[in-house]
């Protein structure tokens, strides 16, 4: 069953300090200020931090799940992510926690170890 844009909004606000701000007319997810995960205009895909020389490994391995959007994603360290594709809500909270990580201020990560090795 693949997972929805309710599945995102439910995880990614249970991850510590998050909030919901509506920036450019899509839903995005923050933490501490910084957005760690941002959802499309039409709930099929989402748009999450990730390193920039992780992306193309990401996107060879599993490349119906993970994608670009052209012009827009080459100077910035985000994936995009097609929910249809997500299989599990397992999956969906290890890459939301990955993304939380990666914006997340260092005292708030370290007052959640549980946190860092959930990641996948």
């Amino acid at each position: 069953m693949a997972t929805t844009a309710q599945d995102v909004r439910l995880i990614a606000l249970s991850l510590p300090d998050s909030t919901e701000k509506l920036a450019w007319g899509m839903p995005t997810f923050r933490v501490g200020g910084k957005i760690f995960v941002s959802l499309a205009d039409d709930d099929s895909t989402i748009g999450v931090k990730c390193p920039k020389e992780d992306r193309a490994e990401l996107i060879a391995a599993e490349p119906e799940k993970f994608f670009l959007r052209a012009g827009h994603d080459d100077n910035y360290a985000w994936i995009r992510v097609r929910l249809a594709a997500v299989t599990n809500e397992a999956e969906l909270r290890s890459i939301l926690t990955d993304s939380w990580l990666q914006a997340a201020p260092k005292r708030l990560i370290a007052a959640h170890p549980e946190l860092s090795g959930a990641a996948g």
